[in-house]
């Protein structure tokens, strides 16, 4: 029998890398004779490094940036060549603040900025930045004025909320800085920044934004906008990782699907026309899943190649006909099979019994 293994993160548990070992582990226990590839995937957000520092050849930088809120925070940058990967949820994520601690209106994206500065300080012409898992809702601002963007009488470095008094930005000194580099913003997020549809209304909550703050706040980036570029925040991607994909999009960056970015680059569509069948997982798989997600992206390649593809997921909230619609054959879930308490106790073996389990229906 030959495998294809291909996970996203179990977010919270386990990394692409672990998830893809404790899959592995758990289908030998049945088929230990297997032939097993394994491709962790990212579509941009948390592990987007992780997963490309495998099968790009290249060096990691280490730099010391401004977290959302100020703190000192350690990120790497991974340099091939004259060509930079930056994961900005290293910088600006929402796992590095504590549920208790977050003010979402204060969050800055300025340490991505400064992951931006570094790449070009070590050579780079074209970078390409994963985005996805923000804890901001800064339209990018920070970042921008990190690269030396300036504004009149607001502050672009203080989040959303330091936003509402600007009168004037000017971005000129920002665009001076990256002069000559190319950039590629990689995000599973085709959303615009503004409206009902916008970086606030449809993500806000997850990152601490209540139903009540939620009209201020995106009249907040709908006010920047205005000074900068209206008509560049319907774009799509513009309202990705609260608004950083818009001001990206102001420095002429590409938008591209992170998941077709990271497939290409470990060569999945290659490897699935290897193998007997695909397995692919994350921690839910629900209706989020469809939208340029990983699971999406590696059950159009298993189809592709004409295999099936067979998810493993910490929970299954999605239909069976939603889920065959997607191209997913079948889809096996952690708190079934052991329940939710171990599920979260022991993320490793309680995959690998999962895996163990799918191997006796699956393997041949």
């Amino acid at each position: 029998m030959r495998i294809l293994i291909a996970p996203d993160k179990f977010a919270g548990t386990l990394t692409a890398v672990e998830a893809a070992a404790a899959i592995e582990e758990g289908w030998r226990r049945r088929d230990p004779g297997a032939e097993v590839l394994v491709a962790p995937m990212a579509d941009g957000g948390p592990g987007f490094i992780d997963v490309l520092s495998a099968v790009v050849d290249g060096t990691l930088l280490s730099v010391t940036v401004r977290g959302p809120l100020g703190e000192e925070t350690p990120a790497t940058v991974l340099m091939a060549g004259e060509t930079a990967y930056v994961e900005t949820a290293q910088a600006c994520g929402l796992h590095l603040v504590e549920p208790k601690e977050r003010r979402p209106e204060e969050a800055t994206t300025y340490g991505v900025g400064q992951l931006i500065a570094a790449a070009v300080d070590a050579g780079a012409k074209r970078i390409i930045l994963g985005l996805g898992g923000s804890g901001t809702n800064d339209a990018g601002a920070g970042m921008l004025a990190a690269l030396g963007a300036t504004g009149e009488s607001g502050h672009l470095d203080n989040g959303a909320a330091g936003l509402a008094q600007l009168t004037a930005v000017d971005f000129q000194p920002a665009r001076d800085r990256v002069a000559g580099v190319e950039f590629v913003a990689a995000s599973d997020v085709e959303n615009p920044m503004l409206g009902l549809r916008g970086a606030t209304n449809i993500f806000g909550a997850q990152k601490g934004i209540g139903d009540d703050r939620k009209p201020a706040v995106d009249g907040f980036l709908t006010h920047f906008a205005e000074l900068a570029d209206r008509k560049t925040a319907d774009q799509k991607g513009a309202g990705a990782a609260g608004g950083l994909g818009y001001a990206l999009l102001l420095l002429g960056a590409e938008r591209v699907s992170g998941i077709d970015l990271v497939a290409e680059l470990t060569g999945l569509k290659q490897k699935a026309a290897q193998v007997d069948l695909v397995l692919s997982g994350e921690g839910a798989f629900d209706f989020q899943s469809r939208d340029g997600k990983v699971i999406a992206g590696v059950a159009k390649v298993a189809n592709d190649a004409m295999r099936p593809c067979v998810v493993l997921a910490g929970k299954v909230l999605i239909g069976a006909r939603e889920m065959r619609t997607m191209g997913v054959e079948s889809a096996y879930a952690l708190v079934d099979v052991v329940g939710e308490e171990q599920a979260f106790a022991d993320p490793h073996g309680s995959l690998a019994t999962v895996a163990e389990r799918v191997a006796r229906t699956w393997a041949r």
